[in-house]
């Protein structure tokens, strides 16, 4: 079924961030009220947003507040008609230092999402999840089915957190879908990610420092995720499911900077900083999506390359090197 965007009455959660920027300037696109809510901040800003068109920015209602306050979700959820819940806390570096914060924001956070969008009956949520909930690969490709592993204390909360999201739709019937995206990456991304993190240092350095090489990680560009977050919204069969968004393609994270630095052409060395490589047990080795529900459900495919995807990452990131810290490791 083919839903009608004009006019729909759209909540954003974490709508600075990568993805959800870049969502949300779909949605605006579409014909939608978007209330884009940012963590709020005394700058007054934005996040990612700030990047966006000055004609799509108009557009937003923004709604600054903190996931983990219920009182301002509640406020936030009110008179919407699908929320869209990305806002959390990603970084797997900074959820060993602050284990307590990943938790209170992405299980705390959620659960005020879920409460609130059951309390005024929303149609639709989205709840996102991620790959790492999977940990290393017991098996390839990772179909939703695959034992869930919380090799990290962001993973734990994230699994913490999808389960809730489960149970709200078993418990309660809320009409809420999970999504599961893999690694994406493109425009706007930070350097806590390891794209962004190899390209600013192959445009600027001659040494790209990075983590453990030999792990294996499945690459979407963001174009085709934010495709992903719009057909599971849009499908009544994707109501209680949890859908794998990926491309079914794994490549190794030293080759990957191998290819990148062949992209930029640049004489760059990479080494491998101890400072950067996770705790062993901690290390999830081996990614790889199995994206045949998505197909079947969704009619969901990827259609941006990675060689294609790269090189416009490249592009962007090239005019905006400035706003990119590359002299430090970015957790």
């Amino acid at each position: 079924m083919k839903l009608n965007w004009k006019g729909k009455k759209i909540l954003v959660t974490g709508a600075g961030g990568f993805i959800g920027s870049h969502l949300t300037e779909r949605l605006v696109e579409l014909g939608t009220h978007v209330k884009a809510f940012v963590r709020y901040n005394s700058r007054n800003d934005w996040g990612l947003l700030e990047e966006l068109p000055a004609d799509i920015r108009n557009e937003l209602e923004i709604v600054a507040g903190d996931l983990k306050d219920s009182d301002d979700v509640r406020d936030a959820v009110k008179d919407t008609e699908i929320v869209f819940h990305l806002g959390a806390l990603i970084a797997i570096p900074y959820s060993y230092v602050n284990p307590g914060d990943a938790v209170q924001t992405n299980v705390i956070g959620s659960l005020n999402i879920l409460n609130a969008s059951r309390e005024y009956g929303v149609e639709k949520v989205v709840h996102t999840s991620t790959s790492e909930v999977y940990g290393t690969a017991q098996y390839v490709p990772i179909d939703e089915k695959h034992p869930l592993q919380a090799q990290s204390p962001y993973a734990a909360s994230k699994i913490a957190a999808d389960k809730l999201a489960e149970s709200f739709y078993l418990s309660y019937n809320l009409p809420v879908a999970t999504i599961r995206p893999f690694n994406t990456y493109g425009p706007r991304q930070s350097a806590r990610a390891v794209i962004p993190t190899i390209i600013t240092q192959a445009l600027s350095k001659d040494k790209v420092y990075l983590g453990s090489l030999h792990p294996t990680r499945d690459f979407t560009y963001v174009q085709d995720t934010v495709d992903g977050f719009i057909k599971v919204a849009e499908s009544s069969c994707s109501i209680g499911e949890v859908i794998n968004v990926g491309s079914g393609k794994e490549i190794s994270i030293g080759e990957l900077a191998g290819k990148i630095i062949s992209l930029i052409g640049r004489d760059v060395e990479i080494v491998s900083d101890d400072a950067r490589i996770r705790p062993e047990k901690s290390e999830v080795n081996r990614l790889l999506a199995d994206n045949s529900k998505a197909k079947e459900l969704l009619q969901w495919e990827p259609r941006i390359s990675i060689d294609e995807g790269l090189k416009r990452t490249i592009e962007w990131i090239s005019e905006h090197i400035s706003s990119y810290k590359v002299d430090i490791y970015n957790v």
